[in-house]
């Protein structure tokens, strides 16, 4: 039987890159000797092929082969799309009237 892979999901900090963006996950754990709630934050560059993430996109993303030297993820799906940054992406992502 083939193992499962990892999936993870995080917010879409970049994607200045052909087929690549760069996807943050944020964990919330307690502290195991003070008890404290502690935030920390990972960063994933993350295959995808269509160049359809774009920045404040929240995405899960799949373990998969290594792609290149840091590429080890693939977008598995967007869950909720964000509101970019450029005034141009949020103008192709509406419906012309």
């Amino acid at each position: 039987m083939r193992e499962q892979r990892k999936t993870l999901t995080g917010q879409v900090t970049s994607d200045k890159m052909d087929k690549t963006v760069v996807v943050e996950v944020q964990r919330v754990v307690r502290h195991p000797v003070y008890g404290k709630v502690v935030r920390s934050h990972r960063r994933f560059m993350v295959h995808d092929e269509n160049n359809e993430c774009h920045v404040g996109d929240t995405v899960r993303i799949l373990e998969s082969r290594p792609m290149s030297r840091h590429k080890r993820w693939v977008v598995q799906e967007i869950l909720q799309r964000g509101i970019g940054t450029s005034p141009l992406r949020d103008a192709e992502r509406l419906p012309a009237e």
